[in-house]
């Protein structure tokens, strides 16, 4: 009994106000009070007190004993009832958090919204391997192994015979080796070449076009064409054709849009041109149609390839492409 009843007291008091959380109270509770409490020992030793001063100091340290006992279960059902800034429990009371939605990226809308307009203009959608063969990939295109039109695409050869796909225009000779005219078909699907800087990646998205019948002219494609610009972006943005060449076409073509941003005028965008390069196009060669079987006194077509993050950047007002593949949320969500 080295403290006083009331030493012991005043320190449960101190150590209770500062008491930080419910954990600690409980403990303090236990120390004081517990059966082998400060204050509970201190009751069993009071039989080692002169008899004189035993009645006088065994009452004080019972009422002290409940005092503190009022005083541990005040504040323990305080710290239940009051929330308090770190409480983590559940308050069933509150509204639900709303989860937040996902959006499509922005490639997967422009991709929909190509495939819904030839769709609507009487195109299936093919679908083909991503890792090709280099004889759908060139040779069935009019592009011969040691052909010059190689060196315009950086390939991904997986050997001698297999290649990643350069664009999804095999997808067209598979479709023609299937099926007899008339047809009309797009391609869409990822592609693969050795390039990578603000326009261009390794690995970027495509949609191609076939359209094969009786009496097809470049007139056809001219009109197809149009309509697809006037729908994806609006009626006065005006097409040009500028002669190219592609070895699977004949005549080919390039086609430009008047420039989204100045409408011509001349800006950084378009180079101060005017005008901005959106895809390639051009009557079907012979070649390509008798590798596949197809009359060619009887039917022509044109074809028509486009890039679909070139259009993207252009309906978006994106200035670089690598953006698409960065996965930045704030990016991400304006779309």
């Amino acid at each position: 009994m080295k403290k006083s009843i009331g030493q012991i007291k005043a320190e449960a008091l101190e150590k209770l106000q500062s008491a930080p959380d419910l954990e600690s109270i409980q403990a303090l509770s236990i120390r004081y009070l517990g059966r082998k409490g400060i204050v509970t020992q201190f009751l069993r030793n009071i039989s080692k007190l002169p008899p004189q001063k035993r009645p006088d100091i065994g009452k004080e340290a019972n009422e002290i004993k409940h005092f503190l006992d009022a005083q541990f279960r005040e504040a323990i059902r305080r710290f239940e009832t009051e929330p308090s800034e770190t409480d983590d429990r559940i308050d069933v009371s509150l509204p639900g958090r709303t989860a937040q939605r996902g959006y499509l990226h922005p490639i997967t809308q422009i991709t929909l919204q190509i495939c819904d307009i030839f769709t609507r203009l009487g195109f299936d959608i093919a679908e083909g391997p991503e890792v090709e063969k280099d004889y759908y990939n060139f040779e069935a295109l009019n592009i011969p192994k040691n052909h010059p039109a190689r060196d315009m695409q950086d390939t991904f050869y997986i050997s001698d015979a297999i290649v990643l796909r350069t664009h999804t225009s095999p997808i067209q000779v598979r479709v023609m080796e299937k099926h007899s005219p008339p047809l009309r078909v797009i391609a869409p699907g990822k592609v693969y070449r050795c390039d990578s800087d603000l326009t261009h990646t390794p690995m970027f998205h495509q949609v191609e076009g076939l359209l094969v019948d009786k009496k097809v002219s470049f007139g056809d494609l001219k009109g197809i064409l149009t309509t697809f610009v006037h729908r994806m972006f609006d009626d006065q943005t005006s097409l040009r054709f500028r002669p190219s060449f592609f070895p699977f076409t004949e005549p080919s073509a390039e086609i430009d849009i008047l420039c989204v941003q100045c409408r011509g005028k001349g800006c950084r965008i378009c180079s101060h041109t005017g005008w901005l390069e959106v895809l390639g196009a051009g009557m079907v060669h012979p070649a390509v149609f008798e590798i596949v079987g197809y009359d060619t006194t009887r039917y022509t077509g044109f074809a028509f390839g486009m890039g679909v993050e070139r259009i993207a950047m252009l309906k978006y007002r994106i200035d670089d492409i690598r953006k698409y593949f960065e996965n930045n949320f704030r990016f991400l969500k304006q779309f």
